[in-house]
């Protein structure tokens, strides 16, 4: 499986991981505060040297309970980390859901865009397109920044019609059918049982076509699992990435590379035989931790 990105192709025939990058001083899971360009473009380039394929930089902050901010702060926070990144041959994939600051983000180099709203404002489909960049696709009944519940008679048939719905309207905008990635929006306008449900039922949705992205680093339903807050979260992050990748994932959206690409490692190696040479043996340096 081929993800086209402008110039660019994802090969998804294992799953990848696509780092995050959070350019707002309010996210729920990092330290506080304002960081700079060259702060941030570290912590990037690190996490590609971590493992990560694509890095997904946000400029506005999903919590629902800060208001929305301007869509010039959020393209003055995101722009010049793309052109940054996109500068040093990195996959850059920018977290929005307004056309405007999606087309400032594809003008800086950005090669896709990664829409947590359901395509909520119709002309982002069409930024896409014009920049033969990749889309997307995210499930939620609610608007941006808000946060509700809505009864779902059956999640998963709910979550399955809504994403072929806006993926057919992306590509009638122009997108390629080879640009659309699906999210199934765990914990987004879903109660933690729900998205629980949705994991496990994953497998359904590869049916649509389109590889699957998901997003569960850190996420309340662990929490909820756990009794966690954000930062003791990642083996709860690590047990849901594996049930994702068993049920078709392609695409893992998380904070800690280094981690999920150790785990990935491990579970290709005992699911897929991955090339193990029989010869393998560990290293005597890493055979017990240094003084």
């Amino acid at each position: 499986m081929i993800l086209r990105l402008r110039d660019s192709e994802l090969d998804l025939g294992r799953p990848v991981l696509m780092a995050i990058v959070n350019a707002t001083p309010d996210s729920f899971s990092d330290r506080q505060g304002r960081k700079t360009v060259d702060e941030l473009t570290e912590r990037a380039l690190r996490l590609v040297a971590d493992g990560a394929a694509i890095v997904d930089v946000g400029g506005e902050s999903g919590r629902t309970d800060t208001e929305p901010v301007p869509a010039e702060l959020e393209a003055e926070r995101v722009v010049p980390l793309v052109q940054e990144l996109a500068g040093r041959g990195v996959l850059v994939s920018v977290d929005t859901w307004r056309a405007g600051v999606a087309r400032a983000a594809l003008d800086a180099g950005a090669v896709m865009i990664n829409d947590v709203s359901a395509l909520s404002d119709p002309e982002l489909a069409a930024a896409c397109a014009d920049a033969r960049a990749g889309l997307v696709v995210t499930h939620t009944r609610i608007p941006p920044k808000t946060k509700g519940f809505p009864e779902y008679e059956d999640v998963l048939a709910d979550v399955a019609g809504l994403l072929r719905e806006r993926a057919d309207a992306a590509v009638r905008a122009g997108v390629g059918e080879d640009s659309i990635v699906l999210d199934p929006g765990i914990d987004l306008a879903k109660t933690p049982a729900e998205s629980i449900r949705l994991l496990a039922q994953l497998d359904a949705l590869t049916a649509l076509g389109h590889p699957l992205l998901l997003a569960v680093s850190r996420k309340d339903f662990i929490g909820a699992v756990t009794g966690r807050p954000p930062a003791g979260r990642e083996a709860g992050t690590l047990a849901a990435l594996g049930a994702g990748v068993r049920r078709g994932a392609r695409i893992l959206r998380v904070h800690d590379v280094a981690a999920a690409r150790d785990y990935l490692s491990v579970h290709a190696a005992i699911e897929h035989g991955d090339g193990v040479d029989p010869g393998l043996r560990l290293d005597a340096g890493f055979m017990r931790e240094r003084a």
